[in-house]
């Protein structure tokens, strides 16, 4: 896999532009592109998503097979590197915001991305500047992992929904 998606890319693009039943097309695409080795997600992203009960939930069931492990030793490395400069950032964030992001499949996605080389794919926005939480593209920033949001995977693999008479 090249590209790694975050459980946000998912859930927004189901909630706002890109719903099941408005544009089918976007999530054969999403198959596609994995069984071209572009894209996937792990585990643990398809573990936030099965706390739902909605369309997006069904598809990440019927789907598995896009949701890689993170449990290889490899990864379990990049992620205790993750979790030990996170902790040093204890003072400077909000209380909670380390052991809420160390709690998700945030920093197990950019560390499968650390093993793997891949781009982990968010829609969350670089922010140095933000204390309340840890952000995916500040981390990547942080471990030199590249990221990108949905537009520019879309734009990247070059996506076209083509609606035919």
């Amino acid at each position: 896999m090249k590209h790694l998606l975050d459980s946000n890319t998912l859930i927004e693009a189901k909630n706002r532009y890109y719903g099941m039943t408005i544009c089918p097309g976007y999530w054969s695409w999403l198959i596609h592109q994995h069984q071209a080795m572009e894209i996937a997600s792990i585990v643990q992203v398809r573990d936030e998503l099965s706390k739902g009960n909605d369309e997006l939930t069904h598809w990440a069931k019927e789907n598995a097979d896009i949701f890689d492990a993170a449990n290889d030793a490899n990864t379990q490395a990049a992620f205790a590197s993750i979790a030990s400069k996170i902790a040093e950032q204890i003072p400077l964030m909000k209380p909670g915001a380390v052991e809420d992001f160390l709690g998700g499949a945030d920093p197990w996605l950019i560390a499968k991305a650390m093993t793997t080389g891949a781009v982990v794919v968010t829609q969350e926005a670089y922010n140095p500047a933000v204390r309340r939480k840890f952000t995916i593209p500040n981390v990547c920033e942080a471990f030199g992992v590249p990221y990108m949001n949905t537009f520019e995977l879309l734009n990247k693999l070059e996506a076209r929904f083509v609606m035919r008479a």
